[in-house]
């Protein structure tokens, strides 16, 4: 059996860090099995829609190398659909799953139903008031064919609802909340076609995974409930049942569910910020899955090799953003310094927060990479090469130095680095540390006042690195202000 798994996010926004998760899982099933990995487009929603998430979404799998191998593509930045199974955008199959819907009431397993929103309204509220589970009263389950005729002639307004089996234990298999099961009496009589003939995810999901011989569906928790209703589905159709596992919740620290409120939740917040994809990917593969030992860090295709469903747990799983940013900034630093072929795209990828200091990008991550979370922060970090901030100048006098100590330091250091022609950091440390000797002083005379007079900070990197970085005319420029100030 060629496993064939399936990422079907509905076009409503941004992409969730949980949908990125869930397309991952999926994805990493697949291309640790040789099978294929599809990417569907679930559209059905008509007031949830907006315009151009699509093709928003398609960039950001990409981005982050999740790459689909069939269904809804981007070519030359158009959408175009690849596969034996077309369509995979689900508002071009709409005539389809009314077929389907039909197909089940000539079968005796759904119904009309022409209940006004008012009356439903109504049995809820009653329901509640007697403190009973809310459901469908089953009120045109047995409407005889010659209501019905005459209710559809008459133009009423209705939606087609599953009939559900009396009397039944429906079990249901998920690898990884094991045997669930669940019974009948338990269940309503759920819209599988909505009165605009639009499909309800119930009916389509089914009708589509079957079509596209999806063998395992990897989705969220959230989902768990629907899922005897799906069997029921699959069931009445003669379809045969997948494999199904849901993957747990991703939960703010305080073990709410991960919402907008505590922070960023969509992929493309964080990728704005400067958090590098494979950081993303290796953090968010580890909420809810273990590799069964202390390993942390993978590539793609050491996860693809590692993943399996028997390893990935049923409790929620704690998105820390304070561990995320602990992976990212190990990645940077590591970059960084091994200077391999992803140290070019992680240049690239810093230009984009610093347009208009290409230039310095090499320095700025040379100074800052070990200082960082993400890259958005070299922005504000390195504002003072730039520009000199406007500094009170007891800031430039050490707490155990003088005054007058600290503008003999800066004269002598303006006097000797005039003179300096070798302009590297290791050169201008030993002068430094040179010039603190030979005139009795401490590096709170020497040290301290240079590095606020280069920064203009009271805290930023040591003064050499500065130095090295500001390169020789801007630094005396910025001696010179401090002996001002002082003076």
């Amino acid at each position: 059996m060629k496993i064939r798994t399936r990422f079907a996010p509905s076009p409503t926004g941004y992409l969730h860090i949980g949908g990125l998760r869930t397309a991952l899982f999926n994805y990493l099933l697949a291309q640790k099995n040789k099978g294929n990995f599809i990417l569907r487009i679930e559209d059905t929603d008509k007031k949830r829609y907006v315009k151009g998430a699509t093709k928003n979404l398609i960039k950001i799998l990409n981005l982050v190398n999740i790459n689909p191998q069939e269904g809804v593509l981007l070519k030359n930045n158009k959408i175009v659909e690849k596969g034996e199974y077309q369509p995979y955008i689900q508002s071009k199959n709409i005539k389809k799953y009314k077929e389907k819907a039909l197909e089940l009431i000539k079968n005796n397993k759904a119904y009309y139903c022409f209940c006004s929103s008012k009356r439903l309204a109504k049995i809820r509220k009653k329901q509640e008031n007697n403190k009973q589970v809310p459901k469908y009263d089953e009120y045109c389950r047995n409407l005889n064919k010659k209501e019905i005729s005459k209710k559809l002639k008459d133009n009423k307004i209705y939606v087609i609802r599953f009939k559900i089996p009396k009397n039944k234990i429906v079990e249901a298999k998920d690898l990884i909340y094991k045997n669930i099961n669940v019974k009948t009496e338990d269940l309503d009589d759920f819209i599988i076609l909505k009165s605009d003939q639009y499909p309800t995810y119930h009916l389509a999901v089914i009708i589509d995974d079957n079509r596209m011989k999806i063998t395992h569906i990897i989705r969220g928790e959230e989902w768990l409930p629907s899922l005897p209703k799906h069997i029921l589905l699959y069931q009445a159709f003669n379809y045969n049942l997948p494999i199904f596992s849901h993957i747990p919740l991703l939960l703010n620290s305080d073990k709410s569910k991960l919402s907008k409120r505590q922070g960023d939740v969509t992929v493309e917040d964080f990728i704005k910020k400067g958090y590098l994809p494979i950081a993303l990917i290796n953090y968010i593969a580890l909420l809810g899955w273990n590799p069964g030992n202390d390993r942390e860090f993978f590539t793609l295709d050491e996860l693809i090799k590692e993943f399996s469903l028997e390893k990935v747990n049923k409790s929620g799983a704690i998105f820390d953003i304070n561990k995320l940013n602990w992976f990212n900034a190990e990645y940077i630093r590591n970059i960084v310094k091994k200077r391999g072929e992803e140290y070019n795209n992680l240049i690239k990828l810093t230009t984009k927060f610093l347009p208009n200091n290409k230039y310095k990008i090499k320095d700025i991550l040379k100074l800052f990479s070990s200082r960082i979370n993400y890259l958005a922060e070299l922005k504000e970090l390195s504002s003072f090469l730039f520009k000199l901030p406007n500094y009170n100048s007891k800031m430039l006098i050490f707490k155990k130095s003088t005054k007058n100590k600290t503008i003999q330091g800066l004269e002598l250091l303006l006097n000797k680095l005039e003179n300096i022609n070798n302009w590297q950091k290791e050169e201008l440390n030993t002068i430094l540390q040179k010039l603190t000797i030979d005139n009795n002083l401490t590096p709170g005379d020497i040290f301290w006042p240079l590095r606020v007079a280069l920064s203009g900070l009271e805290k930023s990197p040591s003064p050499t690195e500065l130095l090295e970085i500001l390169e020789k005319k801007e630094s005396l420029i910025r001696i010179k202000i401090a002996l001002d100030k002082l003076k």
